[in-house]
This record gives structure tokens, sequence and C-alpha cells, in this order.
């Protein structure tokens, strides 16, 4: 059972305690040079005297660990496999901390492109990143419960001191929790921001076409008139009729265009 809940790299965080040892699982988030997320299953494995790691591909986020053994300074040298465990777990939750500030900024710099020049391309960036929040979201939910009961575990090789720092950890977890939270939130307001933006784009250019249309609609009136040809009617044979009916079209549009600058339409 153990080795096939390693082998799968599909699993949700969780933990289970079994007779001689505990098996903790949980997702490490990195971030690679276009700065996507990326997700990782790492499963730890706590026996009395060691700790047994087992990562999906290989993504390094335990390099502080490794340089405080190698130094030998500190409580992890001194301390049980129990805080060894710990370590490794505050690792991967403290880089939940830098992968999110790198989101958060993603986001804060679409947020100035919603508002000042929204493109098709803003929407899709806007959806990617909800996607990308709601599998950060599943992949730490989870882990609040893992820390819960781990730091509850009556397992004899976890010493008490330990489960302070767990419930530390939990902390931190929570804390990561309500960031996603915030991060989604400000993701939705951007969407609204981006539909507003595109709506009020629209409106002004529908308000000045409607213009445009509401001025030339008595011109188009005046030219039908004169343009009906008939023998008998006024001012055909006139010297004057020509640039007095231009002259009256051209009064007609200007006085409407002041018209609605006093409304403020345009």
């Amino acid at each position: 059972m153990l080795l096939e809940d390693i082998a799968n790299t599909d699993q949700r965080p969780k933990f289970d305690d079994y007779d001689q040892h505990f098996f903790v699982v949980l997702k490490m988030l990195s971030l690679n040079e276009r700065q996507d997320v990326l997700v990782e299953q790492v499963s730890l494995v706590l026996g009395r005297n060691f700790v047994l790691s087992f990562q999906e591909n290989g993504t390094d986020v335990f390099h502080s660990v490794r340089e405080r053994l190698r130094a030998g300074k500190g409580r992890l040298r001194q301390a049980g496999a129990d805080y060894l465990l710990y370590a490794l777990i505050d690792a991967i939750v403290d880089q939940y901390f830098a992968v999110l500030e790198a989101v958060g900024e993603k986001i804060e710099s679409l947020q100035h492109i919603v508002v000042t020049d929204p493109t098709p391309e803003t929407l899709r960036e806007i959806h990617a990143l909800k996607r990308q929040l709601l599998f950060l979201r599943r992949a730490v939910w989870p882990l609040r419960d893992v820390m819960n009961n781990l730091s509850r575990s009556e397992c004899p090789f976890l010493e008490q001191g330990t489960k302070v720092f767990i419930r530390d950890v939990y902390d931190h977890v929570v804390q990561i929790i309500d960031t996603i939270e915030t991060l989604r939130e400000m993701v939705s307001a951007s969407l609204d921001i981006y539909l507003s933006s595109v709506s009020y784009r629209l409106n002004a250019v529908m308000r000045v076409l409607t213009v445009i249309t509401t001025i030339f609609m008595p011109l188009s009136f005046i030219a039908s008139i004169y343009g009906m040809n008939f023998e008998h009617m006024p001012e055909l044979k006139s010297e004057w009729g020509y640039p007095a009916v231009l002259a009256v079209m051209a009064v007609v549009g200007v006085g409407m265009l002041v018209a609605f600058r006093r409304k403020r339409w345009i």
C-alpha cells in the first residue's frame, strides 16, 4: 500500500499513521524560467530513526536543509528524525510564499494592463491565472488538515517539542490559503475590470457613431428633398439655391453639434 501511494503522483496531500512509521504526501511548488508554476509531488516517510523522501521530478528546494546538516550547527544535527521531517516540510511550505509572491506580481502587472490597454490576450492571461490559482488551491488546501493531524498525532517517535514547530507550519499553511483566496479575488476583480473597460470602450464608440448618425439624419432629409427633381420645385432654378441649401445643412449640423456639447453628450 505504501509503495503504491508513493508511485501514484496524482494524490492530494494526505497523512497516514501506520504502526511503525508515518507517511506524508504534499505538493512542492516551483517556478520555471517563464515564471510559470510547476507542481511536484513529494512523499515523506518518518520512522523512529529515519526519514525517507521521494520526489516526482527532483526539483530542489531542500538546499537550505542540506546546508544546515553540513554545517553541523543548530538543532537539526542534535534533534531526531521527527525534527528533520519538520525541516523538510517547512522548506516546502516556505517555497509556497516565494511562488505566491511571483504570482501576485503577475496579477498586479495584469491589473495595470487591464486598466490601461486591455486586449483579447489579456483575457486569456486572466483565465490562465484563474486556472493556475484554482490548481494551487487544490494543492495547498488539504495540507492544512495534514499539518493539523500531524501535530495532534500520538505517535511515540514524534516528540512534543517538534509538534510545536509543526503547529507553526500549520499557521503558515493557513496564511498561504488566505493569500491564495486574496489572489483569486484579485483575478476575479481583474476580469470584472476587463469586461467593464471593454464595455466602456464599446459604449464610447457607439456614442460617437450615434452622434454622427443623428447629425446626418436632417442633412440627409434635406438632400433627399432637393434630390427629387420635380419641375416646379422652388429654388431649383435659383442662382443661390445650391449654396443656400449647403449653408442650411452646415448650420443645422453645427447647431446640433453645439447642442450635444452643451448637454455633455459628447
